[in-house]
């Protein structure tokens, strides 16, 4: 009767940790990135020679006929939606981007800046495209 104990098998390489590597890069790049909403239409910005970084995240989008959206809202409620939104970030200056269309007549963009400033957005910020 043989009573010692039968060879033991070499043990295989242990995955758990490349599973714990891979989670870590997948929660890492799940942090650092920034997911944006497509944009509600197609707007194409007017072209300009200089060349600075907006400094506002609010985002108003017009079209070529003078349509707002912000935020899932359109028209006077994009607005009011913006306003909200800038009080709620405690953003003093009411700094917002506006995204509009080079198409868009001067006459409609300053009626939506006076309504900008009645809704208590005191400056404006216009996307454009470099030359």
């Amino acid at each position: 009767m043989d009573l010692t104990d039968p060879p033991r098998r070499p043990r295989g390489e242990s995955i758990v940790p490349m599973i714990n590597v891979v989670f870590l890069l997948l929660i890492f790049f799940l942090m650092t990135s920034r997911l944006a909403q497509p944009e509600p239409f197609e707007v194409i910005p007017p072209e300009a020679g200089l060349d600075a970084e907006a400094k506002s995240d609010a985002l108003l989008y017009i079209d070529a006929e003078g349509r707002m959206h912000f935020d899932g809202n359109e028209g006077p409620a994009a607005l009011a939606a913006l306003a909200a939104a800038a009080r709620a970030d405690g953003t003093a200056d009411g700094t917002v981007q506006l995204r509009a269309d080079a198409r868009l007549h001067a006459t409609k963009l300053a009626k939506i800046l006076r309504q900008l400033a009645a809704a208590g957005l005191s400056h404006a910020e216009l996307v454009v495209r470099a030359q």
